[in-house]
């Protein structure tokens, strides 16, 4: 029987993660949850606690806590591994606002199993799927994708989606260790190293829902590490050194 390991971090998501972890488990595939906390102020760890005793998850609810707000990237390598560690054959990463909807799990799940190795949510294969943000967000994020595929030369329309399944064997295969960005340029780097590696990349749609409760992680530091990251990444291709 094969495992699936869905990865979500937190940050002061106590409004949001315990909806999302009821819906995933609501789902009619068997999917376990690793939840990964920076030592939210608002106390999301020990709402997870809680949940652990009090859900019939069955062993299926894992929490790691962290000392502090360590960054994106660090805490689905941090998970990836635990994955690896465990033996699962596929696992997902996903936002805990309620941005992606869990039901769309099952048909990232679906793809993997039948005929691809990493499997994207994409807001942009099928135009722009993007509910409440505003027109420049939309015109930045969809930018940012197409200023990615024209430096690295992919053919993935949403290159910084954040809802992503992977056959273990990639995780397996990209060198974790040297991963370097921690905000959405680590979303660009995981798959253009498994693009590099020579993985099979596939995307479906999906609608983006913009959180309804918390504030959004999105800052300067995040948006500028994309830019020049995505540069780099090229030179390093370029240079024979990225993977």
């Amino acid at each position: 029987m094969t495992k699936s390991l869905v990865v979500i971090p937190t940050y002061n998501e106590i409004d949001n993660i315990e909806v999302v972890i009821n819906k995933i488990f609501g789902l009619n595939i068997p999917l376990d949850i690793l939840v990964i906390d920076d030592n939210s102020p608002d106390g999301t760890a020990n709402l997870v606690k809680k949940l652990q005793i009090h859900l019939d998850c069955k062993g299926r609810l894992f929490l790691e806590q962290r000392d502090k707000k360590r960054g994106l990237g660090t805490a689905y390598i941090k998970g990836f591994k635990w994955g690896i560690k465990y033996k699962y054959d596929y696992i997902f990463e996903m936002d805990a606002d309620l941005s992606h909807d869990p039901k769309d799990l099952i048909r990232l799940q679906e793809k993997l199993i039948t005929d691809t190795d990493v499997i994207i949510g994409s807001r942009y294969i099928t135009g722009v799927n993007v509910v409440n943000w505003s027109m420049s967000r939309v015109l930045l994020s969809w930018s940012a994708s197409k200023y990615v595929q024209f430096i690295t030369g992919m053919d993935i329309k949403d290159t910084t989606a954040g809802f992503v399944g992977y056959r273990t064997k990639v995780l397996k295969t990209i060198n974790l260790n040297k991963i370097e960005f921690i905000g959405y340029a680590f979303q660009i780097e995981m798959k253009y190293k498994a693009h590099q590696l020579g993985f099979k990349i596939e995307e479906i749609p999906i609608i983006f829902r913009d959180r309804l409760r918390g504030s959004s992680k999105m800052n300067r530091n995040i948006i500028s590490e994309a830019i020049f990251g995505v540069l780099k990444l090229r030179v390093k291709a370029l240079c024979k050194r990225l993977v």
